[in-house]
């Protein structure tokens, strides 16, 4: 093989091997979220199945070309089926989530990384240098710069533009359309690989959701609601985001009620600027003429998702392409309220949206009289760690806020959280029977 050869080689293993990693991540994203306890165990088996693959391709004596043809193709196979929407949610839906996750890091991703790994010591062997160094720093050069456009190009382009099941599709094309390149018989190794992508194109082309960004997978779907007029959900990672129907006014779901009752109602809202970290339907500030919505999400394609497929009409208020947390750390505008209502997928928010800083940041972009409400997923009894650690650092920014828990017969339950930008933590006493200051308290607030 010339020089230029294996360097397009290893150049398309390194684009391969970690496209299938960035997509493994964003596919495994609706079901187990993004969680640092998620994403870590993910990266270290991949490196660990790379490094096997290393091993194994430095004990190949022979057959140098023919073996990494017969491993682009098996990694070809294994990335455009295993790593394709169906298949994903068929494996979840399936086994339980735990388990699920081990197959198809296991069973997918594992020995995709493993495969490919054996490509730079195998085809080093190929390289004519007078010295191993520089055969193996041209190759490892090679890949890992196919890597690096791999991750960029994938991540910040192609998901974005054309969705994740047509990066699926172009990494499994890639590998099988190198296969030609190390065949002796190129023509007919050229059919063997057009073979190959019919599959990859049956399974990764009729997606089963409405859209599928770099960020979410999003789903519209007609559902079943007493009193309701035609309802439609609108599907966010797996997770029910939003609801709306044709009565005039539109009707949504109960929390999102809850949370326009105690603005609009209860807080007598009016003429007020209104942020809502976290999109969803937009629903929140349908037929609410009265005060100024201000949404930010980080995904830019949910607007025009939501407007064309769910809300059938323009969505009301301002919208901002960027990251919660960083919007309130670095934003000069001051809100009368903030609403949090964000989630990653089922019930997980973001580590980084959950810390006292992101609070304090929320806190920040309030005036002095504003309001903060936050929809979280908690147990309906608040009794899990989660639940008291969660509220305990809301409160610890804010001092006492009131929380309703909307569904208390459910294991899990929507909990609205009110706080006031006006009230500060401080210490509390437990009133006893030897010191009960009880009515010197009262006192004091009256």
């Amino acid at each position: 093989m010339s020089r230029r050869l294996i360097t397009l080689i290893v150049f398309i293993e390194g684009f391969s091997s970690l496209g299938a990693e960035i997509l493994a991540l964003r596919r495994l994203l609706p079901h187990v979220g993004s969680a640092i306890v998620v994403t870590a165990p993910t990266i270290a088996l991949f490196l660990l199945a790379l490094a096997l693959g290393y091993a194994a391709g430095g004990r190949v004596a022979g057959e140098f070309r023919p073996r990494v043809g017969r491993n682009f193709l098996a990694a070809g196979l294994l990335a455009g089926i295993g790593l394709s929407a169906p298949a994903v949610d068929a494996l979840f839906a399936s086994l339980p989530t735990g388990v699920a996750y081990l197959a198809f890091v296991g069973g997918v991703l594992c020995p995709i990384a493993w495969l490919l790994g054996q490509t730079v010591p195998i085809l080093t062997n190929l390289v004519a240098a007078q010295r191993t160094g520089e055969a193996s720093g041209l190759a490892l050069y090679w890949s890992t710069l196919g890597s690096f456009l791999g991750a960029l190009g994938l991540s910040l382009g192609v998901m974005q533009w054309l969705g994740v099941s047509a990066a699926v599709i172009l990494v499994a094309a890639t590998l099988l359309a190198a296969l030609p390149l190390l065949a002796e018989r190129p023509g007919r190794t050229a059919l063997l690989a057009a073979g190959a992508l019919l599959p990859v194109f049956a399974v990764n082309l009729p997606s089963t959701a409405t859209f599928d960004t770099a960020y979410a997978e999003y789903r519209v779907e007609p559902v079943a609601r007493d009193g309701y007029q035609a309802p439609r959900a609108f599907w966010i990672n797996k997770s029910l985001a939003s609801l709306t129907d044709d009565s005039t006014p539109p009707r949504t779901t109960r929390y999102i009620a809850h949370l326009r009752a105690i603005l609009r109602d209860e807080l007598a809202f009016r003429g007020r600027d209104i942020l809502v970290l976290g999109a969803g339907g937009f629903t929140l500030a349908q037929d609410d003429p009265d005060n100024r919505y201000t949404y930010v999400d980080i995904d830019p394609a949910i607007r025009a998702i939501a407007e064309t497929h769910f809300l059938r009409r323009p969505a009301a208020g301002e919208f901002v392409v960027d990251d919660a947390r960083r919007y309130v750390s670095t934003s000069e505008r001051r809100f009368d309220a903030v609403v949090v209502d964000v989630f990653s997928s089922h019930t997980a928010i973001p580590g980084h949206l959950v810390s006292r800083e992101f609070w304090e940041s929320t806190r920040r972009v309030l005036k002095p009289d504003g309001v903060l409400l936050a929809n979280v997923i908690l147990d309906g009894k608040l009794e899990t760690p989660y639940a008291r650690n969660l509220l305990a650092t809301v409160e610890a920014v804010f001092g006492r806020c009131a929380v309703e828990v909307l569904h208390k017969g459910k294991p899990l339950a929507n909990v609205e959280l009110s706080c006031f930008a006006s009230s500060r933590p401080g210490p509390a006493s437990v009133y006893i029977d030897e010191k009960n200051r009880v009515d010197l308290d009262r006192a004091a607030t009256q």
